[in-house]
């Protein structure tokens, strides 16, 4: 029998009963008792106790897909995670969203990246919930997660799914993906045949989990563990491993902790938190991608990235990761090499130590737990840098008048000081339709210009910035040559080229006036990016070629289209910005 004692169920609601637990957020009928009584009803249809559901409920956002096997961890993940939350006394339930995998979704993940963040932050806005953990992985879903919770408010707590392992070729280590760009450059100039492209391809990506090597998916796991939104070491374990196991026990105990003490997102996401992450970003030769996520990220919570500061602050960053592309190593190397404990150990003095973590405690703090460190040979000291300065320069110039990026630490120094005739390809479709064609007027000193591939001229802004070698050059042993565009490449590639230029063509950029032979000079020494154009001259071009922005009719194309941002303010659509403004990151003393 029920004790007369207890409270009805139906009544059993008080002003903090309504503010937390399985009580949050009830769906409105007009009578909140018969609310909670109705979703009491509901939930124990599902075997829940009275018992269970008066804990902390900590949500689980769910991201495993057939269709994405960089998260083919993630029911793995979900278990442990449920077994740190019930150890430490709260009530897990997980529950699914879009997941995006870079490879398996057109016309590109970036152009879906803010459905998805619309969706967990919708997500966990309707759903009771006290704190939420986010599994992320593959290239765009950790920003979109972040995004999402940034909007919703509560605290929340980053599972990264872990790096794949590296597999072997003949003997030779490979991983995905950089060497997945080198041995397809090898195909495409006919140093190897199909039978071995089609025998690497069996070993690229030996395990689930994401790309080994320091792409975007490993620059956000650093991201998100120097923002803060980690437990401690929870960015370089390897997917398949006891380690990345114990990592999700240990975010789902600290998921519990922060529901209880309250520790909303906005205590973490500080400006002091956006520029360790920056500088983390610098250090690690990190994915010029990282940059437009950064900026995404701290537009929800109302900040905007000075990229020019950014620039200055990379002049004292080295970097010191020595993974591909721009070393040799691989992310489970930088794992047994103490991961990010011994990165931001070395870093110390360039960071704002007094930011708040998941854990409740500093930056600082936890760097001083992790002890001295050991020998290794995957982070350099200060003193002995893979390149002296941050991975990623800043350019400006009358063709960049927002601003463009390039991956310095991956590009060949002899080009970084380059002026050559530019090779127009008005778009994707051009590009693929000419490139490996013999009669393509091109020659190794040349400048490769691609238009039409930013946020709203593809849509979506994808990778196509790593525009491949011509075939022509490839074979004749030319492995690298100045590339211009307004979209992207991923933070597995390698090579000069210059990214993200802004505006883009698409919205009347001068990009999308250069014309076949124009003379363009690249300097990164003085983070230029000129046209060799005069302004009287790009003025009569639009006036006798105005650009028509594109439009679509209906659905998600035509929201994206209509509010999506250009690249330096993180390709966000400009309704999901905070409406507080709050200032610039970095701030004036940088």
């Amino acid at each position: 029998m029920t004790d007369p004692k207890t409270p009805s169920p139906a009544h059993d609601i008080t002003p903090a009963d309504a503010e937390s637990g399985i009580s949050k957020g009830l769906t409105n009928y007009g009578d909140r008792g018969f609310s909670l009584f109705l979703r009491k009803a509901f939930i124990k249809g599902a075997g829940y106790t009275d018992s269970a559901l008066q804990r902390p409920v900590i949500g689980i956002a769910n991201t495993g897909s057939s269709y994405n096997p960089c998260h083919g961890n993630a029911p793995q993940l979900i278990e442990a995670v449920k077994r740190g939350v019930m150890l430490a006394g709260g009530l897990p339930m997980d529950f699914p969203t879009i997941s995006v995998h870079e490879s398996f979704s057109a016309p590109t993940s970036m152009y879906l990246r803010n459905l998805m963040s619309m969706d967990t932050e919708e997500m966990i806005r309707a759903q009771p919930m006290d704190a939420v953990v986010l599994i992320g992985g593959c290239d765009k879903t950790v920003p979109a997660q972040l995004m999402g919770a940034a909007s919703a408010g509560i605290p929340a707590i980053q599972l990264i799914t872990g790096s794949m392992l590296t597999g072997s070729h003949r003997s030779e280590r490979v991983g995905a993906c950089t060497d997945c760009r080198r041995y397809w450059g090898k195909f495409r100039a006919e140093e190897i045949d199909a039978e071995e492209i089609a025998d690497v391809n069996n070993q690229l990506v030996a395990s689930v989990g994401t790309c080994s090597v320091m792409g975007t998916a490993s620059t956000m796991a650093c991201i998100a563990e120097a923002l803060g939104m980690t437990v401690p070491g929870g960015a370089s374990p390897p997917a398949v491993t006891a380690d990345r196991i114990r990592i999700a026990e240990q975010t789902g105990t600290e998921a519990v902790r922060m529901a209880r003490e309250r520790l909303t997102i906005d205590k973490i996401l500080t400006p002091a938190a956006f520029e360790n992450a920056m500088r983390v970003l610098l250090a690690i030769g990190g994915s010029t991608n990282g940059i437009v996520h950064l900026a995404a990220i701290a537009g929800r919570m109302g900040y905007d990235i000075d990229l020019k500061a950014l620039d200055r602050m990379g002049r004292d960053t080295p970097v010191l990761l020595d993974l591909k592309p721009s070393g040799d190593h691989y992310m489970e190397d930088f794992h047994h090499a103490g991961g990010m404990a011994t990165l931001l150990r070395e870093l110390k003095p360039l960071l704002n130590l007094d930011a708040l973590t998941v854990t409740g405690r500093t930056l600082g703090e936890e760097i001083d737990r992790a002890g001295p460190g050991f020998a290794q040979d995957v982070v350099r000291p200060r003193s002995n840098p893979i390149y002296p300065q941050g991975g990623i320069a800043v350019l400006q110039g009358n063709l960049a008048p927002g601003g463009a990026i390039i991956k310095q630490s991956a590009a060949h120094p002899r080009l970084m000081e380059h002026e050559g005739r530019a090779v127009v390809f008005e778009n994707a479709a051009d590009l693929a339709h000419r490139i490996d064609s013999d009669d393509l007027d091109v020659t190794a000193d040349d400048i490769l210009v691609l238009k039409n591939i930013g946020p709203k001229g593809a849509p979506g802004m994808p990778e196509a910035g790593y525009i491949p070698i011509p075939r022509k050059l490839a074979r004749a042993g030319v492995k690298d040559i100045v590339r211009i565009s307004d979209g992207r490449m991923s933070g597995t590639a390698f090579g000069t080229i210059v990214l993200h230029v802004t505006p883009e063509s698409a919205v009347g950029g001068p990009l999308a006036h250069v014309h076949n032979g124009d003379r363009i000079t690249l300097s990164v020494a003085r983070r230029e990016l000129t046209l060799q154009v005069s302004d009287e001259e790009l003025a009569r071009r639009a006036r006798l070629h105005p650009v028509t922005e594109p439009t679509a009719e209906r659905g998600y194309r035509k929201l994206f289209l209509t509010t999506v941002n250009q690249a330096d303010q993180g390709v966000d659509f400009d309704f999901l910005r905070c409406a507080t403004e709050r200032g610039t990151i970095p701030g004036p003393r940088e």
